[in-house]
């Protein structure tokens, strides 16, 4: 198996709404549309939302929700001021602050939000990472 990640999809509670927190709230665009998933290209991965029931139907797991899941995403920003407005666009489009930003002990500057259906989102600024004008991240220069 290659060491990459080819799709995230997120299980959401409404579908309609969720994408309009990334599409309109965030800026994102949206790729694909179908009656129960939508699709954003992002830089050399896709990102997903689909209904959680059948989300986890699919996986033929059980639909509960108790609490922390163990896995946030993040975005990488270029500055501590990116950071800063990106989480005032978040909570203007309706996510909720979990971690106002700050210095972090690793030598960064972070915060996290939680979008309308409680998934974790950290902003995070590490001037040790590389980010090219497509976005994407990289731990040395590419």
């Amino acid at each position: 198996m290659e060491q990459r990640i080819s799709v995230v999809t997120i299980g959401v509670a409404d579908l309609e709404r969720s994408q309009r927190f990334y599409e309109q709230g965030l800026g994102w665009t949206v790729g694909y549309t179908g009656e129960q998933i939508k699709f954003f290209q992002l830089n050399g991965l896709i990102f997903g939302l689909y209904p959680r029931d059948a989300l986890a139907e699919d996986a033929q797991v059980p639909n509960e929700r108790t609490g922390f899941s163990g896995i946030t995403l993040a975005y990488c920003a270029r500055s501590k001021e990116e950071v800063d407005e990106v989480l005032e666009r978040a909570e203007d489009a309706g996510a909720h602050i979990i971690k106002p930003a700050q210095d972090v002990f690793w030598g960064g500057y972070s915060g996290y939000f939680a979008d309308p259906d409680g998934h974790l989102w950290e902003v995070a600024y590490n001037p040790d990472w590389k980010i090219d004008e497509k976005g994407n991240v990289y731990l040395d220069a590419p």
